[in-house]
C-alpha cells in the first residue's frame, strides 16, 4: 500500500526524532538502524526509503537536535533572572545532566563527532557556531571589549558548559557530590563571566 506524502514526512520526522534521542543517549556507534526504526514505531525495512545511509540520518538527527536545543533559548528571555542566567541555570542542572537523550547535542556528541562522517561533522560545526552566536547575543557589552572580545567570551562560556557537563555526567555515578559541585561552581563562575564587569 502506498503511503501518502504527509504520512511519509511524518514517518521520516519520527525516525529523525528517535535517532536524535538515541544518539545523544548512547552515541552514534552504539545504536543501529533497526533500533532507531523500532523506537520510531516503524519497521526496519522502510528506513532506506527515507535515508541513503545511517550517516545521512546521523547528519539530519544532529541538525535537528541543535534546532531543538536552540529552540529552548527564547523561553529564557522571559525569565526574571535574565536570559543568560536562566540559560546557565537550565543547562547546568542535574536534570540536564541526567537526561542526555533530551539535552544539548554539543555535550552529547563532542567526544565522538570527529570520528563521524564529514556530513555529521559539518552539521555539528554549524550547530556549535549557532550556539556561540546565541550566547554572544545575550552577553552585555563591557567597556572597551569590542565585538571580538564578546565573541571570545561566548566561546569560552559555551566551551566551559560543554566540558563541565561532560565532567558532571562522568562523575555522577561514583561521586554525585563532586558532580553537583562542578555544576554549581560553573553556574557561579560563568554567571560572573557573562556579567557586565570583570
Amino acid at each position: 500500500m502506498k503511503v501518502s506524502k504527509e504520512k511519509a514526512a511524518e514517518n521520516r520526522a519520527a525516525i529523525v526524532k528517535a535517532a536524535g534521542r538515541l544518539f545523544r543517549e548512547r552515541g552514534f556507534d552504539k545504536v543501529g538502524v533497526a533500533e532507531i526504526t523500532k523506537a520510531a514505531g516503524l519497521t526496519h525495512g522502510g528506513f532506506y526509503g527515507h535515508f541513503a545511509s545511517k550517516d545521512a540520518l546521523a547528519a539530519e538527527a544532529c541538525e535537528a537536535a541543535f534546532a531543538e536545543s536552540l529552540g529552548r533559548l527564547p523561553d529564557d528571555e522571559a525569565s526574571p533572572e535574565g536570559a543568560l542566567d536562566a540559560f546557565l541555570t537550565r543547562y547546568l542542572s542535574e536534570r540536564h545532566r541526567d537526561r542526555p537523550d533530551a539535552g544539548c547535542p554539543m555535550a552529547a556528541f563532542a567526544g565522538e563527532v570527529a570520528r563521524q562522517d564529514p556530513a555529521v561533522q559539518k552539521r555539528f560545526g554549524i550547530g556549535v557556531e549557532r550556539f556561540f552566536e546565541a550566547v554572544e547575543e545575550r552577553l552585555p557589552e563591557r567597556g572597551g571589549e569590542g565585538d571580538a572580545g564578546r565573541r571570545d567570551r561566548a566561546i569560552a562560556i559555551v566551551s566551559a558548559l560543554v566540558g563541565g557537563m561532560a565532567l558532571a555526567r562522568a562523575t555522577a555515578p561514583t561521586d554525585p557530590d563532586l558532580s553537583v559541585e562542578i555544576l554549581t561552581a560553573l553556574r557561579g563562575q560563568l554567571g560572573v563571566m557573562g556579567g557586565d564587569e570583570d
